[in-house]
């Protein structure tokens, strides 16, 4: 039976039951999961072979004031160990693209570290070449934050 590839709705938080150990960062909590697919702008593809999930990418699609169009971003990509260099990257990308496409969004973009061969090959692979930049990511810790800090 070939792979599947799907876009989780509202109705599919079950399919998160059962999926590869090492797939997600942690394990699925299935109310966080339900709220997530409740959201109709957040989207999840996922690969799923034989019932099992072996790989997903999750993205938001957004507005902004000044943009006329809105845009999907990339949040997280991944495939099972397993089931790698197979094309399911690519195939979960884009599922998601064309999910962007019927919403309208005029484009859609992802940040990794440049260190991330994998990640490196797989966006090179479906989209134009790297913008070039030197983009640099910061993380803001809301829980530790000193509020003085955030002045």
């Amino acid at each position: 039976m070939p792979i599947a590839i799907n876009i989780l709705n509202h109705n599919d938080v079950d399919i998160l039951r059962n999926i590869d150990p090492d797939l997600f960062d942690g394990a699925i909590d299935l109310q966080r999961a339900e709220e997530f697919l409740a959201d109709p702008r957040h989207h999840l593809a996922v690969a799923i072979d034989d019932r099992l999930v072996v790989g997903f990418v999750s993205a938001v699609h957004y507005v902004h004031p000044d943009k006329p169009h809105p845009e999907m971003w990339i949040n997280e990509v991944s495939v099972a160990e397993t089931h790698r260099r197979q094309g399911l990257g690519k195939r979960l990308m884009n599922a998601v693209f064309e999910v962007a496409r019927e919403l309208g969004c005029a484009e859609a973009w992802v940040l990794t570290d440049r260190e991330n061969t994998a990640a490196m090959n797989l966006y090179s692979a479906v989209g134009n070449p790297e913008t070039p930049s030197d983009c640099v990511m910061f993380t803001f810790n809301l829980e530790e934050a000193n509020p003085s800090q955030l002045k």
